[in-house]
């Protein structure tokens, strides 16, 4: 009994540890990480007409899940489903290891830079995909052994990697490189169906009217980025990189990290034999995955290739899932945790597993207590509540000011987050799609959004593109809003946080 609730325990200490912050009330609001008290489900989450589908169909599930639980209760489901799939899954799949080497590599998977990285952006459905990956190939590995009821678990984890589009294509090659060999029926049942489920965001994608081919300064803005002297492949043989300064802990500009990659490659090389010996189907394909995901990820700071691949993304439809190539490190990171792991056990020695065991906390201290409290809970002002039900009862078009595409509140710490208006109320809120990242802009899709800014630049009033309302919101360092921007338009709600304005004798609307 001692030893099955071992596995289980580690991942919890590891929540608790991770996400203590989330025991406070209200909702953690970090970049790309927004939920509301009830986010409406809109055709637009479906089947985005103007962008594309990168939050297809992440944005409906959750749509979903308001009409049986409050945001904040999901918010904390998924972040605790997240490290806790996480650490089991990666300790289940040590083949054959002590119960410490399990725990060694449950640790280390639900505690890598690129975990913490992902975690600071918001970036929580790619997150699922990372913890769904141990299981999914567990799964796929029990397919290849004969057993078919496991085409359901292949199934299941495929379809919680494939909310997001990173996370089905990872799932997608995950299942053809596993896929069993001399059952035809059992691998097109296994590929057909992860196949399917991302279909979705495919679909949509194809149906959208947005320009499939993204705008190439993308490849630069979203390139690895080193932190220490070893540079970018430093950073990412580390699993960390991220493009996102901010998104990065102190820890990981320290010399320690560097010295703590070194230590974790020489484990990990020392264990590659050990995994070998003991499952070679999932040493060599679990190879093969993590070599392909690496190589997707340096492509931008490798000398000669950069261009190529502004090329692409510029030229061919959906290769913009490219440019952030950091994001399919996911099979690397869970191939350096098993090997790092085995690798301690084939020491021999339990110090040394017990070090290993408390490594990953070490080398990332500052990723205990939701990132040093950089998770930290909030409470929206009422004025969202006030403004959403005035928008409800009179549907429109409505304009997010300042127009940009992230927000830094006063009440939210001064973190950063996207702007929370799009999934707080049920209406077509136009905002800022471009994304700046330093002195680069990378180009939107929205044709809507483009017309909002010409505007603005020229001082022409929103009244004539046929919004109905506009919300001014208190931000900090906000831009300044032309006054003619709002001409025609009237006041209707004046509070601390959000002003309404509206424009009653609109005639057309998008």
């Amino acid at each position: 009994m001692r030893d099955r609730l071992a596995l289980p325990c580690t991942a919890l200490a590891v929540l608790l540890a991770v996400l203590a912050p989330l025991a406070a009330p209200g909702y953690v609001l970090a970049y790309d990480m927004v939920f509301v008290p009830h986010q409406p489900l809109r055709a637009e989450l479906i089947w985005p007409a103007a962008t594309l589908p990168r939050a297809v169909p992440l944005d409906a599930l959750v749509s979903l899940s308001a009409t049986v639980a409050p945001g904040w209760l999901v918010q904390r489901v998924v972040l605790a489903a997240i490290v806790l799939l996480a650490a089991t899954g990666a300790g289940r799949l040590v083949p054959a290891g002590r119960l410490l080497t399990r725990m060694v590599a449950a640790v280390g998977y639900a505690w890598t830079p690129y975990l913490a990285e992902r975690l600071l952006l918001g970036q929580w459905g790619l997150l699922l995909a990372y913890a769904a990956l141990p299981w999914l190939i567990a799964a796929a590995l029990r397919l290849r052994d004969g057993n078919r009821r496991a085409l359901l678990g292949v199934l299941g984890f495929g379809a919680l990697a494939a909310v997001t589009p990173t996370g089905g294509l990872i799932a997608l090659v995950a299942v053809v490189v596993l896929a069993p060999v001399g059952r035809p029926a059992w691998s097109a049942g296994a590929v057909g169906g992860v196949a399917l489920l991302n279909a979705p965001w495919a679909m949509a994608g194809l149906l959208t009217g947005a320009d499939g081919r993204s705008d190439p300064a993308g490849v630069a803005a979203f390139a690895a980025r080193g932190t220490d002297w070893t540079g970018p492949l430093g950073a990412l043989a580390g699993t960390g990189g991220i493009w996102n300064a901010q998104a990065t802990l102190p820890s990981r500009t320290s010399p320690l990290a560097a010295v703590g990659t070194l230590l974790l490659l020489a484990l990990a090389g020392y264990g590659w034999h050990l995994l070998r010996r003991r499952r070679a189907e999932l040493a060599i394909r679990l190879a093969v995955l993590a070599a392909g995901g690496f190589l997707l990820a340096v492509l931008a700071v490798l000398p000669g290739v950069a261009g190529g691949l502004e090329w692409l993304v510029a030229h061919v439809p959906g290769a913009g899932v490219l440019r952030d190539g950091q994001k399919f490190l996911i099979p690397y990171a869970l191939l350096l945790c098993l090997c790092a792991a085995l690798g301690a056990e084939r020491l021999g020695r339990r110090p040394v597993l017990i070090g290993a065991l408390l490594l990953p906390v070490v080398l990332l201290p500052d990723l205990a207590g939701g990132g040093f409290g950089r998770l930290r809970p909030v409470s929206y002002p009422a004025d969202f509540a006030v403004v959403a039900a005035r928008i409800d009862r009179e549907p429109g078009a409505v304009v997010s000011l300042p127009f940009a595409a992230y927000r830094t509140y006063p009440w939210n710490d001064g973190r950063t987050v996207l702007d929370p208006l799009p999934r707080y109320v049920d209406a077509d809120v136009l905002v800022d799609d471009r994304l700046i990242v330093g002195d680069r802009v990378v180009r939107g899709e929205d044709r809507r959004a483009e017309a909002v800014r010409e505007a603005l630049a020229a001082g022409r009033p929103l009244s004539g593109l046929g919004v109905r309302w506009v919300v001014v919101q208190r931000v900090v360092g906000g831009a300044g809003i032309p006054p003619t921007a709002l001409s025609g338009f009237h006041l209707v709600h004046a509070g601390i946080d959000l002003q309404l304005y509206e424009y009653r004798s609109s005639q057309t609307s998008y």
